[in-house]
């Protein structure tokens, strides 16, 4: 059996929570590969409503196991606090969900090491969740972190004070205020909860899974645009969120990926800094935030929200390998007459379909325009019931992509789906 992977295409907030736990019911095995608590995955069915920070999405569904991957960033405090907000609800949580011990421990410091830099950047930051992910990862590959399985060895406190020692030592450098001490306290009491858990060698679980012809599914957080080697740098996230990331992050072979599942936004939309070449000011982007209530699940931060872009998902899907298309939130654009899809830029006075190396400079886009279907469709249940006109919207997308569009989501709710076949 091969990983599958699900990953976002755009600047994140896709909708992958949703889709992954549609889809978990396929599945044995959900497995997030990369990120931490920056991440903000939302499902709803029900009547239940909960976001997810760092438990993988699949753990509302009885026979699937969920696994904390190796190449995340883990912060003890918000795991103990999602984990008591699920037990009422999953009394079976401990039995379903894994942690690999590989995976790297956000320490109370990173946190504030965050914050710190990010308030020094002033009218240039790049607007950071403040969780502590980038000085985690730059631990990480600065070989001075701290694994989930060091909370076991002897002289794991001895090597926590050692990582804080440094940490303050820079904080010295910044001149900024901080208070480390409840925090530390709540950090420690999650090491404790940690332990209630099975805490695994993640890589040769997922390989002995596949071997035994269990089927599991890579789940991604953030998305494709917010890479830190092909996103949109220096406003990105700390690790790499493409398909290839899968692999070192979970430990399976590159040659062992099966379907790429690569989820849109049917519009655009990012959070905090960096080039949005189709974003939308005034009153038709407030129009687009406000019908599909455009607010960050981790920061609550208002998102910024624009016309498609081709151009940009053409690279996404390269990148990625993508086998099959995940369009979300269509339905926003139930109440609207035109719709516009970027298909390429004017760039220093001609047209092109790539994205330059520095996409932080001024793209113009060169749009296609649809009519709208002016309906509603977040009740619709089969693709021969949608309009013509949303119809035409998708074999375009599908047309330029040369990527099927598999599955259609028209609303929060996991009902709120048509797979199309």
């Amino acid at each position: 059996m091969k990983l599958d992977v699900l990953l976002g295409l755009q600047w994140g907030d896709e909708g992958k929570g949703k889709i992954v736990d549609l889809l978990s019911k396929e599945y044995d095995v959900i497995a997030r590969f990369q990120g931490g608590p920056n991440a903000g995955h939302s499902l709803e069915f029900n009547n239940i409503k909960q976001v997810l920070h760092t438990i993988p999405s699949g753990i509302f569904h009885p026979n699937t196991k969920n696994i904390v991957g190796n190449g995340m960033v883990f912060d003890p405090v918000i795991f103990k606090n999602e984990v008591q907000e699920l037990e009422n609800k999953l009394p079976e949580i401990k039995e379903k969900l894994l942690i690999s011990q590989k995976a790297h421990l956000i320490l109370p410091s990173h946190r504030i090491l965050d914050s710190a830099a990010e308030a020094a950047k002033g009218k240039t930051k790049i607007g950071s969740t403040l969780k502590g992910i980038g000085p985690t990862y730059m631990d990480k590959t600065g070989r001075n972190g701290l694994r989930i399985g060091d909370i076991f060895s002897e002289n794991f406190k001895n090597k926590y004070k050692t990582l804080k020692e440094k940490h303050k030592q820079i904080l010295a450098l910044y001149n900024y205020d901080y208070d480390i001490e409840q925090y530390e306290k709540e950090w420690f009491a999650g090491i404790e909860k940690m332990k209630e858990f099975d805490i695994i060698q993640g890589e040769y679980y997922i390989n002995e899974a596949l071997q035994n012809n269990k089927k599991v599914l890579a789940e991604g957080a953030q998305g494709t645009l917010l890479d830190i080697d092909y996103g949109s740098y220096p406003f990105v996230t700390s690790s790499n969120t493409i398909a290839p990331g899968a692999s070192s992050g979970l430990g399976v072979a590159p040659n062992n990926t099966g379907e790429v599942f690569g989820i849109f936004k049917a519009y655009c939309t990012r959070v905090g800094s960096g080039p949005f070449p189709t974003e939308l000011t005034g009153e038709k982007g407030e129009k687009l935030q406000k019908e599909g209530n455009e607010y960050g699940a981790t920061t609550g931060r208002a998102r910024r929200c624009g016309w498609l872009d081709l151009v940009a998902l053409k690279y996404a899907i390269m990148l990625n390998g993508v086998t099959k298309l995940i369009m979300t939130k269509a339905d926003v654009f139930d109440a609207m007459d035109k719709i516009n899809v970027a298909t390429k830029y004017t760039y220093k006075g001609r047209n092109i379909t790539e994205l330059p190396f520095d996409i932080n400079t001024d793209l113009e886009p060169v749009y296609e325009t649809f009519e709208g279907w002016e309906t509603p469709t977040s009740n619709l249940k089969n693709y021969a019931d949608l309009p013509e006109n949303f119809k035409t919207y998708i074999r375009f997308i599908e047309n330029e992509l040369q990527v099927p569009v598999y599955i259609i989501s028209l609303g929060p709710d996991r009902n709120q789906t048509i797979i199309k076949e």
